[in-house]
């Protein structure tokens, strides 16, 4: 490979690394993801942020996981190997929500999950639990090198966590892979300062951000002590409702950026949770999006899905107070909502526009909830829950409707931008609240029909989401009505279901069906809940327990009857076989439907806490949806 085709992207062979003239490395990145160097991937993230500080990185994308040769391609790493799974968990990326094997990966070569063309196990680009055989592979290369996890897989199974596929309770990740140190969430302060410590021959104690394994006598030596301590593995085992009780002092100490240590002993193991790390300032997140991404990826890895579906799109914002149930943005990305200035996305926007092969539209201007975009808390008092919209509105949530008018416009005069659309998810019941900006997405900045995310229509089941009632859907779907007819539009609108969410029957599921027939909405995007490591819907599925009340929830579990409620919906796809059908009601608007089709689940559509569609930082395969 021609050394000027890879000279833009960091090293990611020994070849690329010697063509640089250099003799070792800092730091080996290891991904279970292509190598695409956009900002939507968090080793592209991570590895240009500790480039830009100073340290010679390289990146090790889908190695070879039979023995540790590609491990030692760089060379022994100064510093560390920094291991991650990738943009996704990598059981959710392998495994449909119903642990079927997944026959395509968007985040490899050609969406290819295997190396070459036969489907065994063996050969899959990324191999289960990534995070435990790629820890075990660089210790058995460079058994002297500290090994660093993170990313989303790691954030999330950091404590006593639920794995679908296995359909069991697991330990930490940082116990099973033995690894030196855990970054949660978002890792840029974290990793930097592992990367100062222990360039200065330093130990990695007690950074913010960051889980340590400690035996009972490196504890006590330590002097370590927490108001709170989790369960313990043993504890859970012996107890099932325990796991939601651990679950929500997690959700709790997340929410608050508790300072204080938060503990739970594994199998053999303390797992010691240090204070999470401070949330970026918006100066600094702009300064993370200015570093010199080519957004594109790897000539090694040729096409990459995952980066055609994000390439052209521009993230604006950090963070997500929403707290679903079913969702871990919040966990891994934290509640507090940081925005980008207006002048950093605007330059972003012009060296994209810039670029040889930019098409003309900019396809998301967005996040995890892109009309969060410039809210904040104007609470006197330091906020603890970090809840701001559920049950409702919180009082001391500020809205600024013109900053995001004001830079749908700035970037829409971009020289070379002739599209602008928002595809990100958005807020039902912030937007009634914006109607200028509600009535400027629908004409100007939607691509087709609009994507709602309602999750459901019956109040009990989204009471157990986290999520407020069905007058928010309606209300919104009214003023979506009324500026369709003003404006003489015809709006359309697909909504975003789960089906056998905790707590939900096959009756709900009918209910959902018949309202959604009065409303006029199709039944195109739907999948079954996926109990995925992180959320209190999880445990909810596991405990069969209200998070609430701790009482008894029919859970759907059996295959029979997931499939009963996902044919609740196919039925309603189908016309008006479903009881309580009142026909084919007109789309907002006015506008006339056909008929529609439901849509196979892709991984990653449980909301998992990345940015939106293929961002390391939720959603995947089916647009970004509004909710």
């Amino acid at each position: 490979m021609a050394h000027e085709k890879t000279e833009h992207f960091l090293p990611a062979s020994g070849a690329e690394m010697a063509a640089r003239g250099w003799k070792y490395v800092d730091v080996v990145l290891v991904t279970g993801d292509a190598y695409v160097d956009h900002p939507s991937f968090g080793v592209a993230l991570i590895g240009r942020l500790l480039e830009a500080n100073g340290y010679r990185v390289a990146v090790l994308s889908q190695p070879r996981h039979h023995n540790p040769d590609d491990f030692r391609q760089f060379g022994q790493p100064r510093l560390f190997f920094g291991i991650t799974a990738g943009n996704l968990d990598s059981i959710v990326a392998n495994y449909s929500g119903n642990a079927k094997v997944r026959d395509r990966d968007d985040y490899s070569p050609g969406g290819n999950p295997y190396f070459g063309d036969q489907a065994e196990k063996k050969l899959r680009r990324r191999p289960d639990r990534a995070t435990i055989l790629y820890s075990n592979l660089a210790r058995a290369a460079y058994p002297a090198t500290p090994v660093v996890l993170g990313g989303l897989e790691a954030s999330l199974r950091r404590f006593v966590h639920y794995d679908y596929q296995q359909k069991r309770l697991r330990g930490s990740v940082l116990t099973d892979a033995k690894g030196d140190l855990l970054i949660y969430g978002m890792g840029e302060r974290a990793v930097l300062e592992v990367a100062a410590r222990l360039a200065k021959g330093q130990d990695l104690s007690g950074i913010p951000g960051t889980c340590e394994r400690l035996t009972e006598k490196e504890l006590e030596a330590r002097g370590i002590s927490a108001p709170l301590l989790l369960p313990s593995w043993a504890e859970i085992q012996a107890d099932l409702p325990l796991f939601l009780e651990a679950e929500l002092t997690v959700d709790r100490q997340a929410r608050a950026y508790a300072p204080e240590p938060l503990l739970q002993y594994q199998q053999a193991a303390w797992v010691v949770q240090h204070q999470p790390a401070a949330p970026l300032t918006t100066a600094e997140l702009d300064a993370l999006y200015s570093l010199p991404f080519t957004r594109k990826p790897h000539p090694a890895c040729g096409d990459v899905p995952a980066c055609r579906m994000i390439r052209d799109s521009i993230t604006i914002v950090r963070g997500c107070c929403g707290n679903c149930s079913f969702c871990a943005i919040s966990r891994h990305q934290g509640p507090k909502i940081i925005s980008r200035s207006r002048d950093s996305v605007v330059q972003e926007a012009k060296r994209l526009a810039g670029q040889k092969d930019f098409s003309g539209t900019i396809s998301d201007l967005g996040g995890p909830t892109a009309n969060l975009y410039g809210t904040g808390c104007t609470s006197p008092q330091p906020c603890k829950r970090h809840d701001c919209l559920y049950p409702k509105v919180c009082k001391f949530f500020k809205i600024d409707e013109q900053a995001m008018l004001g830079l749908l416009d700035a970037v829409a005069d971009c020289a070379g931008v002739k599209h602008l659309f928002v595809s990100s998810g958005l807020r039902m019941e912030l937007l009634a609240r914006t109607p200028l900006l509600l009535r400027k997405l629908l004409l100007h900045h939607t691509p087709g029909a609009m994507k709602i995310a309602p999750e459901h229509t019956e109040d009990k089941v989204l009471h157990l989401m986290h999520k407020p009632g069905v007058t928010v859907l309606e209300e919104f779907l009214a003023l979506c009505q009324e500026i369709g007819e003003k404006a003489g539009k015809n709006f359309h609108f697909t909504p975003y279901l789960i089906a056998s969410h905790p707590g939900c029957t096959l009756a709900d599921m009918e209910k959902m069906a018949a309202r959604l027939g009065t409303l006029g909405l199709e039944v195109r995007q739907f999948q079954d809940f996926t109990p995925t490591p992180g959320t209190i819907s999880t445990a909810m599925y596991v405990t069969g327990l209200d998070c609430e009340k701790r009482m008894p929830l029919p859970v759907a579990k059996k295959d029979s009857e997931r499939r009963a409620q996902r044919q609740a919906l196919d039925i309603r796809a189908s016309g008006p076989q479903v009881p309580g059908y009142k026909g084919k009601a007109p789309s907002a608007g006015g506008g006339q439907k056909g008929v529609c089709r439901t849509r196979s689940e892709k991984p990653g559509e449980q909301r998992q806490g990345n940015k939106g569609k293929y961002d390391a930082k939720a959603n995947q395969g089916r647009g970004k949806p509004r909710r």
